[in-house]
This record gives structure tokens, sequence and C-alpha cells, in this order.
């Protein structure tokens, strides 16, 4: 490990236990405009830093980067329910106010704003416009294009824009290049969030109905126009010669790659030997026991591909197979902790992972903010969640740690207990098929996409442990388009859920948790969770500026969503394994997340 990132690892280990989180809470009233903004105290760049830590201000311009991925699309707007877009879209050709930081918790830098202002209660922000910002068309940004994207996402959109605007009491211009924000709620992330919305071209809609699928490729300002588009096949961007941000601190050393190029494939498998061919210039492996096996050939071994392992500093975040508590056969919690006890984790590790991969134990493991959860609530967390403790989940206070299995395919001892709760729940076996009252068998469907080959792997040894208790379990595998379309309508039983979460939550917790999303078509609440004391701690989190409070109640919610048991956990990486094309080069400095999940091409370069 490199010796400053071993050294900021150390620093966050330390400091996140309250001493950093101190110094995130500072107080930060802003008089005036700022170049930054951090959530919490400052933002640890200077006005007139050079260049982002993790970027190199000296990387040559050129060259392709070829990226593959299993899949397609259908459409390239990227902001609405209806279609597929490619995922890079907009991050590589539309541009926010505001450019984050992922070597900070969350602090933004100003990026089409040249500066941010707001209040210390943040009841509202203003954003003033840089002069040359330009869209790739060459016409510039106005305060007219912020409000109207704002506006149009936030109502046509898709639902995770939709939160953040209905926070707004007024949106106004107040300058030829100044817009604020005047918000009806106390939420001190919403100036971030407002930071970091896409900003459209108001004159490209015009006549066009926004909320539906396209193929005409958004105007942005970013640093990438789409070249070429077919669907199915690819997807080429290309560096715009005459981008207006190329000069600026926040973007020197970034964005380096004359052509980025992504290739469709039908299977993960096909994606690997693509890259394998020399047709693909960078490969990520996610399973630690294919790390050790899959790269002994010629080109890795002569030196043309190159192998490294990046530790990271990132919260596990959570990935398994979430169960749809809005059907009746998942809303008793025995059942969904039945469900779990019959997830034979260990067994799938070591068939899978080589047994080298650690298990989630809580949403925000591997990280200061875990709820530690297998103990007892105390202090302020117990504190927290004493007032709905008549509601919550089992172990939620008394402390819930996931079952350990003997890594034998029998599993005896977690299937007895999981026969044990389907009883209490209403559940038995009759000539080998679990039936309720009514005789109507235990059944359901796996919902996974096309191409997952290691999550179908896992649902297929999981079915099998499933049959021991007499229920009857189905992978059902679809294309990308009716994937989405499934999961956005909520037309599933079970499916894959990945929730990458930061050292910094907030209202993208409501997003993934709250209430209020879980009926509302698109949501990303895919468990259709309901519950008042995670609505709570989300709020407590987004409204106070005490660093003990705000820890604590990540903790609480840690501790409600694992207990709730919405979904059978699976395992995270703690370091991300990247195979690429030895001509391809990053800096030497790993940011706080690593290079997941905002896993992008644009700190590389390449050298011939």
């Amino acid at each position: 490990m490199k010796q400053g990132f071993a050294r900021s690892l150390a620093q966050l280990r330390r400091g996140l236990g309250l001493v950093l989180l101190q110094a995130f809470f500072g107080q930060t009233a802003l008089a005036e405009p700022a170049h930054g903004i951090a959530m919490y105290g400052q933002p640890a760049l200077p006005p007139d830093f050079v260049s982002l830590p993790y970027a190199n201000p000296d990387a040559p311009k050129g060259g392709r980067l070829t990226l593959g991925e299993s899949g397609g699309f259908d459409s390239l707007n990227p902001f609405i329910v209806k279609g597929q877009a490619p995922g890079q879209l907009t991050a590589l050709t539309v541009e926010t106010l505001m450019g984050r930081s992922v070597d900070e918790p969350f602090t933004l830098y100003g990026l089409l704003a040249e500066s941010v202002e707001t209040d210390e209660a943040r009841s509202f922000v203003e954003f003033t416009l840089r002069p040359e910002a330009r869209f790739s068309d060459g016409s510039p940004v106005t305060v007219e294009d912020v409000l109207w994207s704002f506006e149009t996402l936030g109502t046509l959109g898709s639902p995770r824009y939709q939160g953040a605007w209905k926070k707004i009491a007024k949106a106004e211009a107040t300058g030829a290049r100044k817009v604020r924000f005047t918000f009806n709620v106390q939420d001190r992330e919403l100036p971030l969030i407002l930071g970091l919305r896409p900003v459209l071209k108001k004159a490209q809609w015009q006549g066009k109905a926004f909320d539906e699928a396209s193929l005409d490729a958004p105007i942005g300002s970013g640093p990438y126009v789409v070249s070429e588009a077919l669907p199915g096949q690819s997807i080429t961007y290309a560096r715009n010669p005459d981008w207006w941000g190329k000069d600026l601190p926040f973007n020197r050393g970034l964005h380096n790659l004359d052509e980025i190029r992504i290739e469709y494939f039908g299977t993960a498998a096909t994606v690997f030997e693509a890259f394998r061919a020399g047709e693909l210039t960078l490969w990520r492996e996610t399973n630690p026991a294919k790390w050790q096996v899959n790269f002994a050939y010629p080109a890795v071994s002569e030196g043309k591909v190159k192998l490294a392992e990046l530790a990271h500093q990132r919260p596990s975040g959570i990935e398994g197979f979430a169960m749809n508590t809005r059907n009746p056969l998942f809303a008793d919690w025995r059942v969904r902790e039945a469900l779990i006890l019959a997830f034979n984790f260990e067994l799938v590790n070591a068939n899978l992972n080589a047994g080298a991969v650690p298990r989630i134990a809580s949403y925000f493991s591997n990280s200061p903010l875990s709820g530690e959860v297998a103990g007892p609530a105390t202090g302020k967390v117990l504190e927290l969640l004493q007032p709905f403790a008549a509601d919550l989940p089992p172990g939620t206070l008394e402390g819930y740690a996931l079952p350990v299995s003997d890594g034998s395919e029998a599993n005896r001892k977690n299937l007895r207990q999981a026969v044990a709760l389907l009883e209490e729940a209403g559940w038995h076996v009759v000539e080998g098929q679990l039936v309720d009252a009514t005789g109507a068998p235990f059944a359901f469907e796996i919902l996974l996409q096309n191409g997952a080959d290691d999550m179908i792997a896992t649902a297929n040894i999981y079915v099998e442990a499933l049959k021991r208790l007499g229920i009857t379990a189905r992978v059902q595998t679809v294309d990308a388009a009716m994937y989405k379309e499934r999961v956005n309508d909520f037309s599933f039983d079970m499916t894959h859920l990945v929730r990458a979460l930061s050292l910094s939550p907030g209202n993208e917790q409501k997003l993934y948790w709250g209430a209020e999303q879980a009926s509302q078509p698109g949501s990303r609440n895919l468990p259709g969770i309901q519950s008042a004391a995670v609505d709570a701690m989300i709020d407590q989190m987004l409204a106070t500026t005490d660093p003990e409070t705000f820890r604590a109640a990540t903790m609480a919610l840690d501790r409600v969503l694992t207990a709730g048991r919405y979904v059978v956990p699976i395992w995270y990486a703690d370091r991300d394994r990247i195979a690429h094309d030895a001509r391809l080069h990053y800096p030497d400095h790993l940011p706080l997340y690593g290079f997941y999940p905002g896993f992008n091409p644009e700190t590389f370069w390449i050298e011939e």
C-alpha cells in the first residue's frame, strides 16, 4: 500500500470515530460567496487550488479507452424512468453547477458556478454562473437553463430528482448570472444536492416531450459529446476540443482521453473474453477466485496487461437479494429471517469466491458509521430509537447478527431455525412442499438481468438450499430493458439489489428506504420499506449540526435496516481489483472512495 494512502486510511479510521466528524461539523456560516461547500465544516482545498489531489495536472491528452458492459441501451435520455440509457452518458456529457471531490466525504467545488452562497441554517442557496460556461454547441449556459432544468427534472424527471424539488419554496433569478433557491424545510444537504443537479439546454427540449425515451443525445456542457450511438452494440464519446471548462482548476488533469467507447455484450463472461483478446482496455474483477486464476495468460506475463489491487475507504453498502415486501409473501419478518437463514453464505463464498471476501454485516460495514448491530443499542443510538420501540423489528435494540453456517451443504442448524420461524408464521410442510393454512405453496421468482453471471450462480445455489425447506423458487433472467421495466413497476418477488453508500449519507437515503418512495413507480426503494423509524433517522441526519447526533442517527438507521431483514446480504469488496492495458495510467494518489462506485475514466491517460 502506498505511503500516502496508508496515512490517509489511518487518519480516517481515527477521525471518523468522532474527531474528524467534529471537524466536519465545524460551524460554516458563509457570509459571502465561496469557491466550494462541504456538507460539514470547510472544503479541504483553498480557493486557489491548482488541481484535485487525485488528478495529474501534467497528464498528456489523447488515446482511446474501450470498455465493455453486458446489456445495452435503447434511449439517450438518462433523466427519466422510461427507457434504458447508457450509464456514463450524464457524467461524460452533462455538467452540474458544482463538482464533487471524491477525496473528501462530501465536498463540492465550483464548476458551471464560480461561487456558492448560503447561510448558517442553509435556508437558501445562491449560485453565480461562470460567464464563460458554454454548451457543446457554443451557446452560453444561462440562469434560465438552470431554472428550467431543475423544475423539469423535479416534475417530469426520475423520482430521484423530485424529492429535492418539493423542498424548494422559491426558485428565482437574482441577477444576470445568479440563481437562488429558498427552501421550505430544514435540510442541510439541499445546497449540495442542487449543486449536483444536471444542467440542460432549455432550447433543445422546446416542443419535445421530456419524459419520453429518445435517441437524441442531450446537449450538455461537459467534456465529451456523443459521436456515435448504436443501440444494443456500442456508444462512442469524443472529447470536445472546444470544451469551455478544460482549463478550470477542478478539471486540470481530468478527461484526458480523446475517445471513450463502450461495447455491449450479452454476458459478463463475454466481456471478459473480449478483454483477454485485447479488444478492451480495462476490466474490473469483482470475483477474487477468478482474480487468482483468470489472468495467467501471455499478455499479463509479457507486461502488456497490468494487474492492480487498490484498497479503498468506503462503506460496504448493501448488496444481495431484496425481498419485495409489497408481496404479502414477504410481509412477515419471520419469513424474511427464515429466507436469510436458508442462504448458506459460507458455502456460496467457498464455491464462488474461494472464501476470500467478507460478508456484509450491515449497511455501513467497513466504516465508522456502522451501527455495530450485533450488540445492544446504547447511548444516543438507543435514545433515538426508543420512541419507536414498539414497532421496531426484533433485534434492532437487542442486537442482530447474520446467521453463520458450518459451510456444509446440509446447513442443518440454520434450517432448523428457519423451519421453526416459518411454522410460527403459519407455514407447514405437506408432502415435501411448504404451504400456508389454505394449502397455497410457498413459491416465488428471483428476477435477474441477463449477463449477471455471478448473481445467477449465487441464486442457483440459493434455490437448491430453499428446496430443503419445501420452498419452490426459480431464477428468471431478462434483458436490460425488460429488467428495468419490471423493477420500475415493482413486478418482482426477489431481485438483485446494490446500493453503494458514502461516508456522508443524506437525502439519497430517502430515495433508497423512505416510505414516500415505497409506492412510487421507478423509485429506488425496491424492498418497499415503510418504517417511521427509518424516516425519522434520515430526517435527524439531515437536520442536525451536531456530530455525535449525526453519527448516532446513521448508526440507528443501520440497525433498523439490518434488523428489518429486507435483503439477503452477500459480500463486499474491501479493495478494487483491476486489470488494464499497460498503456493506461492513473495518478499515484488514490481518492478516499477509490475508483468505485465513481468508477470512471476521468483521471486516466494513455501513454504509447
